[in-house]
């Protein structure tokens, strides 16, 4: 869990909510975010601004690209039985299989150091993951005997996974999904598509300060304090425009998420529609 709030730092590094200098924000990112919690700022800042620049929009966000999971409708439908077995039941699935995204994070780190495509900060951060990795399973074995280690590594990675994916999945999924071709001004794109979590400071703490999405989004470069204090603007702001703002707490965000999920899978034959595009479409 600590690892995982030295990646919320790293988010937030990211994000150059830090400092006032840019560069100071990219080497705290790289400190922490890599070097700490062997994640790879490159690939982070790709992934994750797209996602910022266009959340649940259909081959723009990557987010919700359809890979074990699927987010919406496709249109297709698996021919073996068991395939469509599984995918009607996703939802169910989904916190077993955060068990296993502390694996996927770390993977992807090093497919994207080391791959074909050159970054600008390539070396660095294969420096920088080469030690972090280095250090950490020599600690590891230096304490505890092989096996135990090769234990704790994946109990380690299975909690960090469980908890990131606890953290990030209140905060989008179950909230409306936009067609490639939908088109919206960058509030309603932004508002509509995210959802707060209620609670208190303990929840702030535990989420990372991700559980204030809605104002996160609009000013995704606002110190994490800030962002309660911009609720006080923002949902009056969005009441008097006629914006939705969804909130709701923690728990039910999760039954959300997975009955989104099992209606999903259910309606996996079916052509995506979006209620949300249809509703602001004007009419003729």
């Amino acid at each position: 869990m600590l690892l995982a709030h030295f990646g919320f730092l790293g988010h937030d590094a990211a994000h150059r909510q830090i400092f006032a200098s840019g560069r100071a924000n990219d080497r705290a990112a790289l400190v922490v975010g890599t070097l700490v919690s062997g994640m790879s700022l490159a690939w982070w800042n790709s992934k994750h601004n797209r996602h910022h620049a266009a959340p649940n929009h259909i081959d723009r966000d990557p987010d919700i690209d359809p890979t074990v999971l699927h987010w919406y409708p496709t249109g297709s439908v698996r021919r073996s039985r068991l395939a469509r077995f599984l995918r009607q039941r996703q939802g169910w699935w989904f916190f077993p299989l955060l068990t296993v995204e502390g694996v996927n994070l770390h993977v992807q780190a090093f497919r994207t150091v080391l791959g074909r495509t050159p970054g600008r900060r390539r070396w660095a951060e294969i420096a920088l993951l080469a030690v972090r990795w280095g250090g950490y399973l020599a600690v590891l074995l230096m304490v505890l005997q092989p096996g135990r280690a090769v234990v704790f590594l994946g109990v380690q990675l299975a909690v960090v996974g469980v908890y990131l994916g606890c953290c990030f999945a209140p905060n989008h999924k179950g909230m409306p999904v936009l067609p490639a071709d939908a088109e919206l001004d960058f509030l309603r794109r932004q508002v509509l598509t995210s959802r707060n979590v209620i609670g208190n400071r303990l929840t702030t703490l535990a989420m990372g300060g991700l559980n204030h999405q809605i104002e996160h989004h609009p000013f995704p470069g606002m110190p994490r304090p800030n962002l309660s204090r911009a609720q006080s603007i923002t949902r009056p702001f969005c009441a008097d425009h006629g914006l939705a703002y969804t909130e709701t707490t923690l728990r039910r965000s999760y039954g959300i998420v997975i009955r989104h999920l099992n209606q999903v899978g259910l309606r996996a034959a079916v052509p995506f529609q979006c209620p949300l595009v249809a509703a602001l479409r004007p009419r003729t």
